[in-house]
């Protein structure tokens, strides 16, 4: 009872989930002290050639390739993973929608996705901060999808990740924002009582339903009662300066590094824990010095050494800028560790082969976190190994106790912590 509070109206008592808010100041210095542990995901849409990528060797002491030599500086603080993916997910570049959910069969007509891996952690870790998630993306469609599997919206601008991150509104803009917060509140209030009236009438299966119901009705009002505090609090101050957006869609790699920086920012001030990012891929080319075709063309190259070419000085920009992130994060202290020390960051792509569309054998690098990193983990190229097994590992790393993803139960085999 200590540890809980009811919500009450119109004599009706529902339990809330445990709120942080609720705690007593001792219990909160506690959880203050503790590391604070983040994930980052981020899916290269055209993916990344894997014999410039994957080593020859595994363990820890593997070649290392034309791509890594880009974040050799960390090899210590990665893993490349290969032979690895989602059981069931085909589809070509409909697996876009699978990569953090893992939904099987993405390209059916009748297919429905599932919780993503963020949102999942959302769940129970993103009240910590004053945005559960961060979604991100350099096109319209993203990587997050919520609990009844509606993709959630992304944001594209990094001057409007800025402004929402660091920006505030005026007096009467956050009045409002707050009475529509104790809005939603009422609603639920009002809404929890008419339903609760219900339940003497319900069938056991129906009971189950209801029960299911009102869980959502308590995360609602959580997120909501989180929501207000936030409000009356003032945004972090940095020093930096709102971004401007780079309008030439084909200029990928900087506005892509454009994101990185607000992703930064916004893990170093702690706004949000949890970030996803979808590099989209463009049917134009591409503002890199020494191509001259289309991206999406070039990543169906047919082994055709020209275009395979072309590809590697992309693909080889693409991994620059991912390890010009890693470098911000290690640079970024932590009392006497880095942001990247307890920050998982999650790189890789739902096509194994763009070249056919083919889902299997994944690009895999996992950094950051605290995780014992410095080899590859390569697994059967025939019968691949379920990815599914590493996010149950990350979500287990952030404090979330469960052995199952997606309907694979277990964690990921010779990733140690």
């Amino acid at each position: 009872m200590k540890r809980r509070h009811f919500l009450r109206a119109s004599g009706v008592s529902i339990g809330l989930p445990f709120l942080e808010a609720l705690l007593p100041a001792s219990s909160k210095a506690a959880e203050t002290a503790l590391p604070k542990k983040r994930l980052v995901a981020i899916n290269i849409g055209l993916g990344l050639h894997a014999g410039n990528l994957i080593p020859e060797q595994s363990g820890h002491d593997y070649e290392i390739t034309p791509y890594l030599k880009s974040i050799e500086a960390f090899r210590k603080q990665f893993t490349i993973i290969s032979g690895s993916s989602h059981p069931g997910v085909d589809g070509g570049h409909s697996a876009e929608k699978s990569f953090l959910t893992a939904a099987p069969h993405p390209g059916a007509t009748s297919f429905k996705n599932t919780v993503s891996l963020d949102q999942l952690a959302a769940e129970q870790i993103g009240v910590n901060t004053r945005y559960s998630t961060l979604c991100l993306s350099l096109a319209g469609r993203g990587l997050s999808w919520s609990r009844g599997g509606v993709e959630v919206p992304s944001e594209t601008r990094p001057s409007q990740v800025f402004a929402k991150l660091f920006l505030e509104g005026k007096a009467k803009e956050k009045a409002l924002q707050i009475q529509r917060l104790k809005d939603g509140q009422s609603i639920l209030d009002s809404v929890m009582v008419k339903t609760k009236k219900m339940e003497k009438r319900l069938s056991g299966d129906d009971r189950a339903k209801l029960d299911e119901y009102f869980t959502a009705l308590r995360e609602a009002e959580q997120r909501l009662v989180k929501g207000e505090e936030w409000e009356h609090k003032s945004k972090p101050k940095v020093d930096a300066k709102t971004p401007v957006d780079i309008q030439d869609r084909t200029d990928v790699i900087n506005k892509a590094r454009l994101m990185y920086d607000m992703m930064h920012l916004a893990l170093q001030t702690d706004s949000t824990r949890l970030i996803t990012f979808f590099k989209n891929g463009i049917n134009a080319v591409p503002k890199v010095k020494g191509v001259s075709q289309d991206y999406h063309n070039l990543s169906h190259h047919g082994k055709d050494p020209e275009k395979i070419k072309e590809l590697t000085i992309i693909e080889q920009a693409q991994m620059q800028a991912f390890a010009e992130f890693l470098g911000k994060l290690q640079q970024s202290k932590e009392g006497d560790s880095s942001l990247l020390d307890h920050t998982m960051v999650l790189m890789g792509s739902n096509l194994g082969n763009a070249s056919n569309h083919n889902n299997r054998n994944l690009p895999i690098i996992l950094a950051g976190g605290s995780f014992k990193h410095g080899q590859h983990l390569a697994f059967d190229q025939s019968t691949n190994y379920a990815l599914p097994k590493l996010y149950v590992s990350m979500l287990q790393q952030l404090g979330i106790e469960t052995d199952t993803f997606a309907g694979t139960t277990g964690t990921m085999q010779g990733l140690e912590t």
